[in-house]
């Protein structure tokens, strides 16, 4: 790895080893956001373009450092902003950190895994250059996958950049508008297992598994033909 890549990689762990240092994971928690959420949507009713331009930069920041507290910014953003608006922000948000974490997992590893495990990984790769919009919605929507990780795994393949913009942008509307959904009641949560629900989950998956047909479709296409 070059200078310019552990200077990156430096700076990244360091913001990250901030964040605990000063626990600022204590503002990311829905106790925080309950206590707050009147002197926020405040701020907001005067300063609508500075609060939604704060929000988004925030949740890129804790999107691309993959820190936790996305589940909070979302309910925040439905709190604030509304169900359509705090959806958008979301959105917004989550795409652009997700982008920038891909990137900055493929500028920094990509080449050093590929070298390393290249024949291995030929086939995987290939079928994320052919099908990757499918496999990233399922694995966007089916609640089973760590967001964070999916960016930076991601990042390691040769799954094109717009591919997983799309993927991204696409896949996680159904999620941003349930968390946003529930912020906009937020005086009635008291958990955010009230939110992720067995039932929403499921629907999830089998939101999932609805993205993946096309995919199963053209192998069983492929093996009928080959038989």
């Amino acid at each position: 790895m070059n200078k310019k890549k552990l200077l990156i990689a430096a700076v990244v762990v360091a913001l990250i080893a901030l964040f605990f240092a000063f626990d600022l994971g204590r503002f990311f928690t829905l106790e925080s956001l309950k206590t707050n959420r009147d002197v926020l949507t405040s701020f907001y009713q005067k300063n609508r373009f500075i609060t939604a331009g704060a929000f988004i930069a925030v949740y890129i920041i804790q999107t691309a450092l993959s820190l936790p507290g996305a589940a909070i910014l979302s309910l925040a953003a439905g709190a604030i902003f509304g169900v359509v608006m705090g959806t958008l922000y979301v959105n917004i948000g989550a795409t652009i950190g997700a982008a920038l974490a891909f990137l900055a997992a493929r500028y920094l590893f990509h080449d050093m895994i590929q070298s390393k495990f290249g024949p291995r990984l030929e086939k995987i790769n290939r079928e994320l250059e052919t099908r990757g919009l499918n496999y990233l919605l399922f694995l966007r929507l089916v609640p089973l996958f760590p967001f964070f990780l999916i960016n930076l795994g991601a990042g390691l393949t040769n799954m094109p950049l717009r591919t997983f913009v799309l993927g991204t942008l696409v896949g996680i509307i159904p999620g941003s508008i349930v968390f946003c959904n529930a912020g906009a009641s937020l005086a009635t949560i008291t958990s955010l297992n009230e939110v992720a629900t067995p039932r929403v989950l499921g629907s999830f998956a089998l939101l999932g598994l609805f993205a993946l047909v096309p995919v199963l479709y053209q192998k069983f296409k492929q093996k009928r033909e080959g038989a």
